[in-house]
């Protein structure tokens, strides 16, 4: 599924006694991925590895909270020289707050630090998906998804910041409340709840193109990320494909 060669991944965390852990669990005979897994507790030592002519990395694993920089300062700086390389941020830090620098790192996916093994079972999926996608969070690689909107377990919007309520024609504060299905038509409404929910419901990450509703009735293409956070709301990142906000003020 991933070529001849066993996958060579990177973790950074400063917790020796986690990066033992992890690479016992992703290189271990019954995993469903051949790896191996080079860790770095410095996150600027591991950015000289990432640099280095010499090595050459599937998948990078970072911590949020670490010594001099944090995750997304690195993963910044990984971006800055490899824009496609696949970058997972395994945290104990709360999703929802930093779900914003999450989409702007263009990290390709999160998982929450937890207790007991099951989270290293996720951790290998999560490996796997993102060097699946060859690390595109957004959609489809080519847009930026600078819209973000997280819709809570009662299917309602939670949070929406500017650029996500303005592709639909809203405030903020108009696309909290709303119920998720209000942003689309009837018929992307039926393919969402067909295609794209069981998706995330079952652990993965989906990207694709869309159809979204406006305040007034009209619709747009758009291009999307739907991902769920560790307690069970929804992740969402958009565009706008039809630069429909820049074509109405001309």
């Amino acid at each position: 599924m991933y070529g001849d060669e066993p996958l060579s991944v990177l973790h950074v965390d400063d917790d020796r006694d986690l990066c033992s852990l992890v690479e016992l669990h992703l290189e271990r005979a019954e995993s469903p991925l051949d790896c191996t897994v080079s860790t770095e507790t410095n996150p600027r030592e591991a950015l000289s590895l990432i640099r280095s002519p010499e090595t050459d990395f599937d998948c990078v694993i970072s911590d949020y909270q670490m010594p001099e920089m944090n995750g997304i300062d690195f993963l910044e700086a990984v971006r800055e020289t490899h824009p496609e390389l696949p970058l997972l941020l395994f945290s104990g830090e709360e999703t929802g707050e930093v779900a914003a620098e999450i989409i702007q790192a263009g990290l390709t996916d999160y998982l929450k630090k937890s207790v007991g093994t099951d989270q290293y079972t996720t951790l290998i999926r999560r490996v796997g998906h993102a060097v699946e996608s060859d690390g595109e969070f957004e959609a489809d690689g080519r847009v930026e998804l600078d819209g973000i909107g997280v819709v809570g377990t009662d299917e309602r919007f939670e949070e929406a910041n500017d650029e996500y309520a303005s592709f639909y024609g809203y405030d903020p504060d108009e696309v909290v409340g709303k119920h998720w299905t209000e942003l689309h038509p009837s018929d992307e409404v039926e393919h969402i709840k067909t295609h794209v929910l069981p998706v995330v419901e079952g652990g993965g990450k989906w990207t694709g193109r869309s159809e979204g509703l406006r305040a007034d009735e009209t619709t747009f293409r758009e291009s999307k990320m739907v991902t769920a956070l560790d307690d069970g709301r929804l992740l969402i990142a958009v565009d706008d494909l039809d630069d429909s906000r820049l074509a109405s003020s001309d």
